[in-house]
């Protein structure tokens, strides 16, 4: 496939550390449009704004959704991606939710690399730092009428990335959320859409004028096990040395980190269980000690260490609000893997 590739006449001013997240945007970007029911082969551009009609059909009904992951360069300058295609499948998969056509994910995967490699001077290479890559797909429709849309833009931009939260990695606060629920089974909580997220912005803005970083969702049914929090998936160690994690009932965003934390602490010899756990439970085994650590799981923090959470009032404490031994541990060989500095065993570091 001949990608037709046009280069920006006025490269942007590369940005200096700190680059917090999502902040700065690289020179070009991925687009290909859907169009009389077929997709067009995809272009790189120069980065620039989309023209879209007031009445288009992503204003008003929501019809799209996107994926997150990163680039990063080894100690030789290589430039190395992690289980891309395992996001491309979940964003067909997310499509197929949202009656958006498939997208070939070899042809995105190419046309993705070529981006990479000629923007490739904007990966940052300090401790900590990445290229996060966000493919997303809108319905471009310009008529009203809740229906799918029969046009689609698909594009992928890059953003030079720092840590995801302002204390890096350093324990965070969590605040259970008991009146608001993010998703239900039969939704689309377990997909990367959207209204998911302006679903969550209404706790996640309480929660940080209370003082926590994120939000720790319950079930909508019964408010009453714990599902995810707003921007990751959530672990916790139990018996020093059990890895559990709530089971996918569907309305769980099965996540890539999560999968690929859960998979490496079995390699290590950790027991792993996904399955239900309760608000209770939880609280307990905090409180007893037989829940020693918790941590969550996502593209954009890899792993955050919680160093507290708030439940009906009261902030309970985890691990003396420090980092746990096994979560640093993970951290460690995940981001080792991601970087190079560690043998990948299981095929998940792609050099390009």
């Amino acid at each position: 496939m001949s990608i037709k590739i046009t280069k920006t006449p006025t490269p942007k001013v590369k940005p200096q550390n700190p680059l917090g997240f999502g902040k700065y945007f690289t020179d070009h970007l991925v687009t290909m449009e859907y169009v009389d029911g077929k997709w067009e082969t995809p272009q790189i551009v120069p980065y620039s704004p989309f023209s879209l009609d007031p009445s288009t059909a992503i204003f008003h009904y929501g019809q799209g959704i996107f994926e997150g992951l990163k680039a990063y360069k080894d100690a030789e300058g290589s430039i190395r991606l992690f289980r891309t295609m395992d996001n491309l499948n979940r964003l067909n998969d997310s499509a197929h939710r949202l009656c958006i056509p498939q997208v070939d994910t070899k042809i995105v995967y190419e046309a993705l690399v070529e981006l990479i490699k000629l923007d490739a001077d904007w990966i940052p290479t300090d401790e900590g730092t990445s290229l996060y890559i966000r493919p997303s797909i809108i319905g471009i429709d310009p008529a009203l009428g809740v229906r799918a849309s029969s046009r689609y833009i698909f594009f992928i931009i890059l953003s030079p990335v720092g840590a995801y939260y302002e204390k890096g990695f350093s324990p965070i606060k969590l605040f259970v959320e008991e009146n608001y629920s993010r998703a239900a089974k039969g939704g689309t909580g377990d997909k990367k859409v959207i209204g998911n997220y302006a679903a969550s912005l209404k706790a996640a803005a309480d929660a940080a004028e209370k003082g926590y970083s994120q939000v720790l969702w319950l079930d909508s049914n019964e408010h009453k096990y714990v599902e995810e929090v707003g921007a990751m998936n959530i672990c916790f160690v139990f018996e020093g040395n059990k890895i559990v994690t709530p089971a996918l009932t569907g309305s769980i965003l099965p996540g890539i980190t999560r999968r690929s934390i859960l998979e490496l602490a079995s390699a290590n010899g950790m027991a792993v269980e996904e399955r239900l756990v309760s608000i209770e439970e939880l609280v307990n085994g905090v409180k007893s000690g037989k829940c020693s650590e918790i941590f969550g799981t996502g593209t954009a923090a890899v792993v955050s260490p919680v160093g507290a959470f708030s439940y009906k009032g009261e902030e309970i404490s985890v691990n003396g609000g420090k980092l746990g031994e096994i979560t640093l541990k993970l951290y460690k060989e995940l981001t080792g893997i991601q970087t190079g500095r560690i043998e990948d065993k299981f095929g998940w570091s792609i050099k390009i």
